[in-house]
């Protein structure tokens, strides 16, 4: 159950583990938040709607215009219905132009919550939608609770969190012109880290190698240094493999950078992974057009 704030209707939401079923939808400017605020709508081009569809709820990220609610989910409502229409239609008032005939997804909620606690990213990034369940959204404290890619990735990230090892899920990176999904982003004072959880069966497939290593060639060209773990290393090997082996590159890269902080290296314990502290710390664009 969700508090909220300028909705005073009791929303108690008894769901299951429903992939999609809340759509994080990115909020970047304040004329589409006006019309979210006073209609309860909001807009997605059809040929660029996510592919978990249709979603039971709408959350939004709103970006830097929003001042000190920005880089945060702070809005959610309960889908009411979704219908087809074309931009003209949305926007009558608008002159003609290029785009007056493409169609959008109109959704229309039932009402506007507002969380009692953000839903914050910590290195205020750029992000567009972002498919969960209602269970991520309503335990999340930071963006990258929401991801919800594959269990392999959930347990990692469940990890790395323990260990306050500060990692970005899903990162998009360019290199020239090619674009690439990291599924961990780690930054540290002399270079990058990817952390890549392969299933299975999907990198097992051998038409996949060549395009494995063309891919982890760029990134190595843009100071990017690629760690992959299969499926059994992450369920078995998890504190025995994995988080010694990211541990022993985020120190062999100087440490984390985590905004500007003294940068962070871990040692190994007979107990586990240690951290050394930071100097601050209190120990123990897309277009909706």
């Amino acid at each position: 159950e969700l508090l909220l704030r300028d909705d005073r209707d009791a929303m108690t939401v008894k769901s299951g583990v429903e992939r999609g079923e809340v759509l994080i939808a990115i909020m970047n400017n304040k004329r589409d938040f006006a019309i979210l605020q006073d209609r309860h709508w909001y807009r997605i081009p059809v040929d660029t709607a996510p592919r978990r569809w249709p979603p039971r709820w709408l959350a939004f990220y709103q970006t830097k215009v929003f001042g000190d609610e920005a880089y945060a989910v702070n809005y959610f409502g309960r889908v009411r219905d979704i219908v087809v229409v074309r931009r003209r239609d949305l926007f009558p008032d608008e002159l003609p132009n290029s785009k007056a005939d493409r169609e959008y997804y109109q959704i229309h909620l039932q009402s506007l919550g507002f969380l009692p606690q953000p839903i914050f990213s910590r290195r205020m990034r750029r992000i567009v939608f972002i498919p969960t369940t209602w269970a991520k959204f309503t335990h999340a404290v930071e963006i990258n609770d929401l991801w919800d890619e594959s269990p392999l990735e959930d347990r990692l990230w469940a990890e790395l969190k323990r260990l306050e090892i500060a990692a970005e899920r899903q990162w998009d990176t360019r290199i020239g012109s090619a674009w690439y999904k990291l599924d961990f982003a780690l930054f540290c004072q002399k270079g990058k880290i990817d952390i890549e959880t392969d299933g299975d069966s999907w990198h097992s497939l051998t038409e996949r190698i060549p395009e494995d290593n063309r891919r982890d060639n760029n990134l190595a060209s843009d100071g990017w240094y690629v760690l992959r773990f299969n499926g059994h290393q992450v369920r078995e090997q998890m504190s025995s493999y994995c988080t010694p082996k990211v541990s022993e590159m985020i120190n062999h890269l100087g440490g984390l950078n985590d905004e500007g902080l003294v940068a962070r290296t871990f040692h190994q314990t007979s107990k586990g992974l240690a951290r050394q502290l930071t100097l601050l710390e209190d120990g123990p664009e897309y277009d909706l057009d």
